[in-house]
């Protein structure tokens, strides 16, 4: 097992940059999800980190050892690809083996014919089909070892990909986007199995996804890039409840994170899309700022008044127990979408009148850079001193 220190890597290709210094401790035996936009950088640091790729500049070190320079054989990392990189020619025994058969066996004893007749060959290929035959069924797949990747379903396929990963015994697994070929279905099934896979295994584990829900549910941190940097690091919760950056805050969350731009015009008071908002004290007068309000945090009100939007229902969505209604607001520049509890919002439709509120302390705040603006002090709630009736979920 062994750690990952990315120290200030930077890639360009010609004058395009495609990482900018990024910076990252990976602990030993955490499961860290780099999340990104395609195109963002990501798959580039993992295939670095492997060694398929060289940094234009900056240093990496897995466990105790610089591997600046070192070939990807040399550095005991396992990489499972996109596409499953399966030999189409070969069983399932046969692609899970290669690994072990390129280490274990000399260049001699890997010949076709004459190798098995020279002396260890035969003990070492027993060894190589124990190892093999043991992965296998660990993953389910002993009983696929004669088939070859032609004759499986997608999610076998990408079992045995994992197995060649994981027979090898490495000290680092990189897993670059390998469910982004599977159905929705086969996908949330295989989460689990790579999650379960992790703490049977107790290996660093870095993946690499666009996909926010893979990141969410399996990682201990998730690290989010956006155009070459890294925005943010924290646990999943973290990332969502409190982001860094504006950037983080739009990316991360389904349905997104409205965010109206407002100005701040008095003591703890902003104005934005027909209404005032309490915020922190201590905001300069006159400052632009972005009031980000996650779907689940709106309520249903019974009149407009502060803290609270009101518009026209553009779109419900119906999704079982929870409503998505999207509201269109006067100066909000999209609509605002609400995440509702649908046995109390049953009577609810297009075209109707909604008022929606929110409570401060679900706010969140980013200045005009972007950057969250984080209270220094309680938030004041005007609505408890104005003439309206308390915010509240009923059912209309």
């Amino acid at each position: 097992m062994a750690g990952i220190l990315i120290d200030k890597v930077a890639k360009s290709f010609g004058a395009t940059s495609v990482l900018r210094e990024v910076s990252l401790a990976i602990a030993d035996g955490e499961f860290l999800t780099l999340l990104g936009p395609s195109g963002c950088g990501k798959s580039t640091l993992l295939r670095i980190l492997a060694g398929l790729d060289v940094q234009t500049s900056g240093s990496l070190s897995i466990g105790d050892r610089v591997v600046d320079g070192v070939r990807p054989k040399s550095r005991d990392v396992a990489m499972v690809f996109q596409s499953y990189a399966l030999y189409p020619h070969m069983t399932v025994a046969a692609n899970m083996a290669l690994p072990l058969r390129m280490r274990r066996l000399s260049s001699l004893q890997r010949l076709p014919m004459a190798g098995k007749f020279l002396p260890g060959t035969k003990a070492v290929t027993e060894r190589i089909d124990e190892d093999v035959r043991r992965t296998a069924e660990a993953l389910g797949i002993g009983h696929l070892l004669d088939r070859k990747p032609g004759q499986l379903s997608g999610g076998q396929r990408q079992r045995v990909a994992v197995g060649r990963a994981m027979v090898r015994q490495p000290a680092v697994f990189l897993m670059d986007e390998p469910l982004s070929n599977l159905d929705a279905k086969l996908r949330v099934q295989m989460r689990a199995e790579i999650k379960e896979l992790h703490k049977r295994l107790g290996v660093t584990f870095v993946y690499v996804t666009h996909d926010q829900s893979e990141a969410m549910t399996m990682s201990d941190r998730v690290a989010v890039m956006l155009d070459g940097e890294l925005l943010q690091v924290a646990p999943p919760q973290e990332i969502y409840a409190d982001p860094t950056d504006r950037r983080v805050a739009e990316f991360i969350g389904s349905p997104k994170i409205s965010i109206l731009d407002g100005i701040v015009e008095e003591t703890g008071i902003a104005m934005t899309a027909g209404t005032v908002f309490s915020i922190p004290k201590g905001i300069e007068l006159g400052s632009q700022i972005g009031i980000g309000i996650r779907p689940e945090a709106f309520v249903l009100a019974e009149k407009h008044g502060p803290n609270t939007l009101t518009g026209s229902i553009k779109l419900v969505e119906h999704m079982g127990s929870d409503l998505f209604v999207h509201l269109d607001v006067l100066g909000s520049g999209a609509p605002i979408i609400a995440r509702l509890l649908a046995e109390r919002a049953q009577h609810i439709g297009e075209g109707q009148t909604l008022h929606l509120g929110v409570r401060p302390d679900r706010l969140l705040l980013f200045a005009a850079d972007g950057m969250r603006i984080r209270p220094s002090s309680p938030t004041p709630d005007i609505t408890a001193n104005a003439n309206v009736l308390p915010l509240k979920e009923r059912v209309l």
